[in-house]
């Protein structure tokens, strides 16, 4: 199916072709997905208490996978959905700009081209509240001895004036 679950789809045919929505579910087995706001049926729900009342609910219902297109973010236009392998992965790309539909995998890119420029050094919460006070405290002794060594052009015109 090349279509996956928090898509924005295009419905192409049917009674609701031309209506964008999000993809809510897959089936994949069946080859159905449930988008918002699309094939909304009418089901009555019977009281099963005795203080409830029967009613009548709106929800949306399964459309066949094919009927719709993929919206690109990107391009924000609907495409066909093209294969293509990066590294390890299978992933999921649109035919007209190029761009990744799979937003897990760009997610992970991301966070691995961090990983990649800058590794972290794995420090327990005690050793790093450790590490930040004995920062702050070198810190506030540079500022004294700075502080010490500089005068302050009040102190250096009494100083001349002693003198």
């Amino acid at each position: 199916m090349n279509v996956k679950l928090n898509d924005t789809v295009l419905v192409v045919t049917g009674k609701y072709a031309g209506k964008k929505g999000k993809v809510t579910a897959t089936k994949p087995k069946t080859g159905k997905i449930i988008v918002e706001g699309v094939n909304i049926q009418k089901k009555t729900q019977k009281a099963r208490r005795g203080n409830d009342i029967s009613r009548i609910i709106e929800r949306e219902g399964p459309i066949d996978a094919s009927n719709v297109m993929v919206i690109c973010p990107e391009c924000s236009a609907p495409v066909r959905v093209k294969y293509d392998v990066t590294g390890d992965k299978k992933v999921r790309v649109c035919r007209k700009c190029g761009a990744v539909l799979d937003k897990a995998y760009v997610k992970k890119n991301a966070k691995d081209a961090a990983k990649e420029a800058k590794p972290e050094k794995r420090v327990r919460k005690r050793a790093r509240k450790a590490e930040a006070g004995a920062a702050e405290a070198e810190v506030s002794e540079t500022e004294e001895i700075a502080g010490e060594t500089e005068e302050t052009p009040v102190e250096a015109e009494a100083e001349k004036e002693e003198e």
